[in-house]
């Protein structure tokens, strides 16, 4: 294994993650997640702001001339209103499809982390498990909609259910960040997810210090579309630093 150090905390593999999108031969496989981001998102922005101009001609079409003032107010209001909105959704959506060039990014992190290829590696290995990480994404999903559920519920508690939501939501936001990147590296050895969870929760600390890192980023409009490859970058570094004996032994606590 290549570096003869572990990075000390969570958030510091997330700058691990950007140094690494940077190295020569990693670029094609992080440009590939990006476009994707990109594409998907400049589209779907694109469709939302031409049906938002035709909404905001029938409001002006029907409001009195001494008000038009308003649409001045409105309009930048909707537009960061969308811009956030779809950025947490969009991010969700974007790791799903995703997923087969986030995978075939952790293996070369992987590989150039370790000098170690993976059986099944490259293209053909990709197309060959693509099946089996869109399910894994699935079971990602599965596993993170009741919990979420129950989290905003909180929020309807008066007092001490609003006081402690948004506090859960995002340790809980956190948690899940770090499973839906670790995940990359550790799917690409076909660890079981339940065994995944397990293991990231033996290392809590260091595993909800880089999933903060991650949340806090995805949240902010344009700096979600770069998040994905650093994350999985990130992510990859920590699977080697700490849970790569998986793959021959249990993790160490």
């Amino acid at each position: 294994m290549s570096g003869s150090y572990h990075t000390v905390s969570g958030p510091g593999y997330l700058l691990k993650g950007l140094s690494l999108i940077g190295e020569r031969d990693l670029r094609l496989f992080v440009l590939i997640p990006l476009l994707v981001n990109l594409l998907l998102f400049g589209g779907a922005f694109y469709y939302l702001f031409l049906q938002l101009e035709l909404v905001f001609g029938w409001f002006e079409q029907r409001i009195p001339a001494y008000l038009e003032w308003l649409s001045y107010l409105l309009w930048p209001l909707a537009v960061l209103t969308i811009v956030v909105v779809f950025s947490l959704i969009f991010t969700s959506f974007a790791n799903m499809l995703a997923a087969p060039f986030n995978g075939l990014l952790a293996e070369r992190v992987e590989l150039k982390l370790t000098g170690a290829p993976l059986p099944d590696s490259g293209w053909l290995g990709l197309l060959k498990d693509t099946p089996r990480m869109l399910g894994r994404e699935w079971r990602k999903l599965a596993y993170y909609l009741p919990r979420a559920l129950g989290c905003l519920l909180l929020f309807l508690v008066p007092v001490v259910g609003q006081t402690l939501a948004p506090l859960i939501w995002f340790a809980f936001s956190a948690w899940m960040m770090a499973i839906q990147y670790c995940d990359y590296p550790f799917d690409n050895h076909k660890i079981d997810f339940t065994v995944m969870r397990r293991a990231l929760a033996g290392k809590r600390r260091l595993t909800w210090g880089f999933g903060a890192g991650v949340a806090l980023c995805s949240g902010l409009p344009l700096i979600n579309l770069l998040i994905m490859p650093v994350a999985v970058c990130g992510a990859t570094a920590l699977w080697v630093e700490h849970y790569h004996q998986l793959r021959t032994g249990p993790v160490s606590r």
